[in-house]
């Protein structure tokens, strides 16, 4: 192509460079995003909606094959736009994929049919199961396992989700007694399609993701045996580990990505930690999307929390590099919380303008506090039992009040998960990098800097959980320089504190109060109220049954009534 025919040539300076793609899977949109190496700049994006399916209160499944076909129409899509800038495919030398984390999807490795609809992140149908476990474990810990797997035993993690499906659905009970099974979270099921599925297909997963099951070693990276058999998970039925930065093969499905290289995978969370250039301990980073994720680097030292937060690995970035570790916190609803005041209170119509404009009307939430825990409370609590309040309530408080307590429990939030890794690190943190589609809100950038205390640094890129994994696949395919990324000084919006110590602290006060009246709502309604009695009568019955699956669970529930 010429450059003095047709005006100005698309490509920038009238060279070709070498382009990322990345396959983002979110919990509500899956995004196919092209990036030139050289610059970081992101040319081409295309985005699909998912459908989200909700059989019962506090379950949530997706359609494995829908992500897939999504994945492809957004390649072509986005692959259109690309020709229109004077590239073609290519010229994408590699292939990031980062994705919602824990989801877990079970499939026949014959067939490549889904055995059962994805069963996402933020899913409570586990707590009987959590309960079951807990039950074989010393004084019924749900932190027992944390030496080993860096994670609490909770319905959050894909190990529970695994151990649901073997005790309830009966293809996947089969599947495994056939020796067809296969487990594996969302980065799994994507890589062993594009690589040919049932033909050859490759069953991996990398460190990140390995690291939020419940199954994976932190200290050798490897599927631990004694957590294998405690959920009663076959090893076979598991994928391989491998780090987050390397050539795994290529594409091999027909499509139009079709012969490009995979080289980095990260989970989403990880890959924002990453993509904020988080890479040196003592740096985090916030993501604001439907929950809220907060990572901070602690180098290759695994820190154990006492204060409950998680462990688990931010990257690996190359199979002979070191893994670096993270503590993380993470918070079930953030932008949930907007979603709820819009669907279920029709108190705004809009999330992203009503929230700020509405919330923005008052000065304050008028001593209203809202704690958003619709599904339990994740990090620093772990406790599944809480449920969602309004509290403060007076005959003059507005919508407006409400709203702004709601943007206030995102902030409140993140402080509770600030202060518990100052507590486990010993260093407070000197400010907060920030990504994720709430933080275009500009009063909820100076609420969080305001009940922290420290500066907030938005990113000028929203969503940086892409950016990070295209890092990571271009670093493999010698594309991308992870010393130069290192050295990247992100362009953000910088948001100060405003208010005293005093202030701050009196509110923070308040909220942990709220919190406290938000425990203990769920425990008889969605799990069998767990008794020292019924412990003792649980541990009594010999481990083996637990491993016959819902017939047994059926038996014991049964047995619980009687008493």
């Amino acid at each position: 192509m010429d450059g003095d025919e047709g005006g100005e040539m698309p490509v920038k300076d009238g060279i070709k460079r070498s382009l990322v793609g990345v396959i983002d899977d979110g919990t509500k949109t899956v995004r196919f995003v092209i990036f030139e190496a050289e610059s970081s700049e992101e040319l081409v994006a295309y985005q699909l909606d998912k459908t989200e399916i909700q059989p019962q209160e506090g379950w949530y499944e997706q359609d494995p094959k829908e992500i897939m076909q999504n994945i492809n129409k957004c390649a072509e899509n986005a692959l259109e736009e690309l020709s229109e800038l004077g590239y073609s495919r290519e010229d994408i030398v590699s292939l990031g994929i980062t994705n919602q984390r824990e989801t877990t999807i079970a499939w026949d490795k014959f067939t490549g049919e889904p055995l059962h609809p994805a069963i996402a992140w933020n899913d409570i149908r586990t707590v009987s199961t959590v309960d079951a476990i807990l039950a074989k474990i010393p004084d019924q810990n749900k932190n027992y396992l944390k030496s080993i797997s860096g994670l609490p035993i909770s319905p959050y993690f894909s190990a529970l989700k695994m151990r649901w499906m073997k005790d309830n659905i009966k293809n996947v009970r089969r599947a495994s007694r056939d020796k067809k099974l296969l487990f594996g979270t969302v980065d799994s099921w994507i890589v062993w399609n594009l690589t040919g599925g049932p033909n050859g297909g490759l069953h991996i997963t990398d460190v990140t993701n390995a690291s939020r099951t419940l199954l994976m070693n932190l200290e050798t990276l490897n599927w631990d045996p004694m957590l294998c058999r405690l959920f009663g998970i076959h090893r076979d039925s598991l994928p391989q580990i491998v780090s987050s930065s390397e050539i795994y093969g290529l594409v091999n499905d027909s499509s139009v990505l079709d012969g490009i290289r995979i080289s980095g995978i990260l989970g989403n969370q990880q890959s924002a930690l990453v993509g904020q250039s988080c890479l040196s301990a003592g740096q985090a980073k916030n993501t604001y999307r439907s929950g809220c994720f907060l990572l901070y680097n602690t180098g290759t030292r695994r820190v154990q929390s006492t204060h409950g937060l998680i462990t688990t690995v931010a990257y690996k970035l190359g199979p002979d590099s070191p893994a670096v570790y993270a503590l993380e916190g993470s918070i079930a609803v953030a932008g949930g919380a907007m979603k709820f005041l819009r669907d279920n209170l029709k108190l705004i119509k809009d999330v992203a303008k009503d929230t700020e404009q509405i919330a923005g009307q008052v000065f304050s939430t008028g001593d209203v506090y809202f704690v958003p825990a619709f599904s339990g409370l994740y990090a620093p609590y772990w406790r599944k039992d809480a449920r969602g309040i309004i509290c403060g309530l007076t005959a003059f408080t507005t919508k407006n009040h409400i709203i702004r307590a709601a943007l206030e429990a995102v902030c409140f939030q993140t402080r509770d998960i600030l202060e518990a890794m100052n507590k486990d690190c010993g260093m407070p943190l000197s400010k907060l990098h920030v990504d994720g589609k709430m933080t275009s809100n500009d009063l909820l950038m100076q609420l969080q800097a305001d009940l922290t205390g420290i500066p907030v640094m938005r990113a000028h890129t929203r969503d940086m959980a892409a950016l990070g994994v295209a890092m990571a696949a271009g670093s493999s395919a010698g594309v991308w320089s992870c010393d130069a990324w290192r050295r990247r000084a992100a362009n953000c919006d910088t948001f100060l504190p405003t208010t005293t110590d005093d202030d701050r602290d009196a509110r923070y006060t308040k909220w942990k109060m709220a919190v406290q009246r938000s425990l203990g709502w769920a425990t008889t309604k969605k799990s069998i109220a767990m008794t020292e009695e019924r412990y003792k009568l649980l541990a009594s019955i010999p481990a083996t049954l637990f491993l016959m699956g819902s017939f047994t669970m059926l038996v014991v529930s049964n047995m619980l009534k009687d008493r």
